[in-house]
C-alpha cells in the first residue's frame, strides 16, 4: 500500500512538472505560425493533438479491460474499464474545445461537419455512452457486461479518426504525417512530443486514482451485501 501511496505521488507530482514545462516551451520557445495556419491560436495544436492521443490510449485501455472482463468477471478489471471510459470522455472533451477555438482562427468557423472532426464526435458520444449506461441504468451482471460490450465495440471507430482525412479528404490539417508538411521547425517537434509525455502521464494518473476509488466503492458495496445478508443494518 505505502509503495503504491509513493508511486501514485511520484506519477502525479512528475505530471505537473512536465506539464509546466510544457506550458513554457510551447507559449515561450515555439515558434507562432503564419496566420494562414491560425497564427498564435496555433499553439493550441500542442495541447489539442495530444489530447485525441490521450483519448486513443484511454480507450485502448477500455477495449483491453472489457473484453478482459468479458472473459472472466472481476471488481478489477470492471473499475479500470469503467475508469478508461471516463478518461476518454475527459479527453474527448479536450478535443472537441480545443478543436474548434483553432478552427475559428484558422477557417473562420468553429465547426465543420468534415470526416476527422465527426468521427472524433462519434467516439466522445460513445464513450458517453458507456458511462451513462454505467451510471443511470444499474450495476447488475447484465448491465456490467452490456456496457464492457460497448466499450469494446467503441474502440474500432478510432482507426477512422486517424485516418479520416486520408481515406474521406477532408479540411482538417494533416501535418503529423499524410504529406502534410507540417513542424517544420524543430522547437515545433519538441513540444509536441512533450505534449504527447504529459497527456500519456495525465491519463495514468486519472485512470489509476478512478480505478482505485471504484474498486474502493465495489469493496464497500460488498460489505453491505455481507452485512445485509446477515442481518446487520446500521446503527446495530
Amino acid at each position: 500500500m505505502v509503495r503504491s501511496q509513493l508511486g501514485f505521488a511520484v506519477l502525479a507530482a512528475s505530471t505537473v512538472l512536465v506539464f509546466a514545462i510544457l506550458i513554457a516551451f510551447v507559449f515561450l520557445h515555439t515558434p507562432t505560425a503564419q496566420m494562414a495556419a491560425g497564427g498564435l491560436a496555433q499553439k493550441i495544436f500542442y495541447f489539442h493533438v495530444p489530447a485525441a492521443y490521450g483519448m486513443y490510449l484511454s480507450g485502448l485501455v477500455c477495449c483491453i479491460a472489457s473484453a478482459a472482463y468479458l472473459l472472466r468477471e472481476s471488481d478489477t478489471r470492471n473499475a479500470l474499464a469503467q475508469a478508461a471510459a471516463e478518461c476518454a470522455v475527459v479527453f474527448g472533451s479536450m478535443v472537441m474545445v480545443s478543436g474548434p477555438l483553432w478552427a475559428k482562427k484558422a477557417w473562420g468557423v468553429y465547426w465543420a461537419w468534415e470526416p476527422r472532426l465527426t468521427t472524433s464526435l462519434l467516439s466522445v458520444l460513445v464513450y458517453l455512452a458507456v458511462v451513462m449506461l454505467r451510471g443511470f441504468v444499474g450495476s447488475g451482471p447484465a448491465e456490467k457486461k452490456f456496457a464492457a460490450a460497448l466499450g469494446v465495440l467503441g474502440t474500432f471507430n478510432l482507426p477512422f479518426i486517424h485516418f479520416a482525412v486520408s481515406w474521406w479528404g477532408g479540411n482538417h490539417p494533416t501535418v503529423i504525417g499524410g504529406g502534410g508538411g507540417g513542424l517544420a521547425h524543430p522547437a515545433m517537434r519538441q513540444a509536441l512530443g512533450l505534449g504527447f509525455l504529459a497527456m500519456t502521464l495525465l491519463a495514468s494518473v486519472l485512470i489509476w486514482s478512478r480505478t482505485r476509488l471504484l474498486r474502493l466503492s465495489a469493496r464497500v458495496e460488498h460489505l453491505e451485501h455481507r452485512a445485509a445478508a446477515a442481518g446487520v443494518s446500521e446503527g446495530e
